[in-house]
């Protein structure tokens, strides 16, 4: 380890996660770190999805960093800015010149008696780290269908995250499937300009209206001036948020109000009767995760949009098919079918103690100690990782798992160790309750419904069972009772 400049740290992607992480590094005087992207650029998520109508769903001033005040022009910001948010903080502390873009990391291999990794690049380098910092994020894996034929249909097919711009939808045929949060924004983005818009549902979703705008130029001016104002906001959307996470209980009042909110939406936005029935679900509010889309609902009216509420079973050269043996003739299919969210760092290959690989030790049943942290992988941590997900604005939660990071490493720094693992009785204990506070504050999320939440083992794995406040606390004193250090 260098003992004059500290540990020499490797971030894995330099979306928010990895800025984030090397923004706190700084902020402790820890300057001797490289942040590892294969993408060409910082953003992440926002770098990769460009589809029509990409925009987040969580307020801007919450979904932020707190550490920088930021003229957002909308209340709920799309792609473009958020990728120009990205560049902003990347280059007001000066982090890029930490980056190597287009370059991906392979596998992370613990050297005991060296303490430290050997990380393997693409290309077949290898660099070596005292300390790793995994910033792949949750939903960075498309989910490709199985269907049969899918690979004979003629025309472009594509998954959201990964839009071919170079199509031209203009009167054309075109078959969504999916409609999760980033179906409801390309249906009502693309809605006008195609002929004909089938959209395919498996199992309708709970929406309420986002209530995005344009922030008026006072408005805008007030934020700047007083920057006071803006953390204000931020203050209230996470109190807001607080009060509305009660509906996660299926026992509280708070389920039945937001289903009532839900019910009335349905029934004030779509016209027909039939197409209402098919668009409620018959489970509770917060099984799946909650959609805010203002444009979902009115493009469902249009005469050239139609709602298919069958699953799709397979793809012929120029149509595809639902449950009940239809095919419908298409030009151009998108599939908005999701993650696979459960698979957390399956594009890295990691080893800890014994040369034993991460995925080995999780038996598709991840688990870490405050979603950072595995026993046996010494000096390793991760951002976003298990149960992790949630607490209103996942940049809030990112933010406590880098700064967790950023004092150990500092701490290492200071008292010249070697290496800081985890205790394993302390991640056993924290997965317990982490399992008991899902079951007796969100059961919601256990009913009867598909989603993104459960690994194979039938735990769910990826999701947060308080508000954000609760993370921040635990983060902020558990590390001295879980950590083991190592001189």
């Amino acid at each position: 380890m260098r003992r004059t400049r500290g540990p020499r740290v490797a971030i894995i992607g330099c979306g928010f996660g990895g800025i984030a992480a090397a923004v706190k590094l700084k902020k402790k005087g820890l300057h001797h770190f490289t942040v590892y992207e294969q993408s060409d650029g910082p953003g992440g998520t926002w770098w990769d999805n460009r589809y029509p109508g990409c925009e987040v769903d969580i307020a801007s001033h919450a979904y932020s960093f707190s550490f920088l005040t930021y003229d957002w022009t909308r209340t709920h910001a799309g792609q473009e800015e958020l990728q120009r948010y990205a560049e902003h903080v990347v280059d007001r502390f000066d982090v890029r010149r930490h980056c190597r873009f287009g370059v991906r990391v392979e596998s992370a291999t613990w050297d005991a008696e060296k303490s430290r990794y050997d990380l393997r690049l693409a290309g077949g380098e290898v660099e070596h780290f005292d300390v790793v910092i995994s910033c792949l994020g949750l939903l960075n894996q498309p989910r490709y269908p199985d269907w049969p034929g899918l690979d004979d249909f003629q025309g472009p097919k594509f998954h959201t995250a990964r839009w071919e711009s170079e199509h031209d939808l203009t009167g054309k045929r075109v078959a969504v499937v999916g409609t999760g949060s980033t179906a409801t924004q390309i249906v009502p983005a693309i809605a006008e300009k195609v002929d004909k818009l089938y959209v395919f549902q498996r199992q309708p979703g709970w929406i309420l209206p986002k209530g995005e705008r344009d922030y008026t130029p006072r408005e805008r001016w007030i934020f700047q001036r007083f920057p006071f104002t803006q953390k204000l906001r931020r203050l209230r959307l996470f109190y807001q948020f607080r009060v509305l996470y009660k509906g996660y209980d299926l026992h509280g009042k708070r389920q039945q109000q937001n289903l009532k909110a839900c019910r009335d939406y349905i029934r004030e936005t779509i016209q027909d009767p039939e197409l209402r029935a098919k668009l409620t679900p018959d489970y509770p509010w917060g099984c799946k995760r909650p959609v805010l889309a203002t444009g979902f609902y009115p493009a469902l009216n249009r005469p050239n949009v139609e709602l298919v509420a069958h699953a799709v079973t397979r793809v012929t050269p120029s149509g595809i098919v639902d449950a009940t043996g239809t095919e419908r003739d298409i030009d151009v299919l998108v599939m908005a079918t999701g993650f696979h969210a459960t698979k957390f760092l399956a594009s890295l290959d990691v080893r800890g103690a014994g040369g034993v690989s991460i995925h080995d030790t999780w038996k598709n049943d991840p688990k870490a100690f405050l979603g950072i942290t595995v026993p046996g992988y010494p000096n390793f941590f991760m951002l976003y990782g298990p149960n992790t997900n949630g607490g209103f604005s996942v940049i809030a939660q990112l933010e406590r798992q880098a700064e967790v990071a950023a004092r150990t490493v500092a701490r290492m720094r200071r008292k010249r160790l070697r290496a800081v693992d985890t205790r394993p009785a302390a991640t056993d204990r924290w997965v317990r309750w982490v399992d008991a506070q899902i079951v007796k504050h969100t059961s919601a999320m256990e009913a009867n419904c598909t989603n993104y939440y459960h690994a194979e083992s039938g735990r769910n794995v990826t999701q947060w069972p308080k508000p954000h406040g609760e993370y921040y606390l635990a983060t902020r004193t558990l590390p001295f009772f879980g950590f083991v250090e190592q001189r």
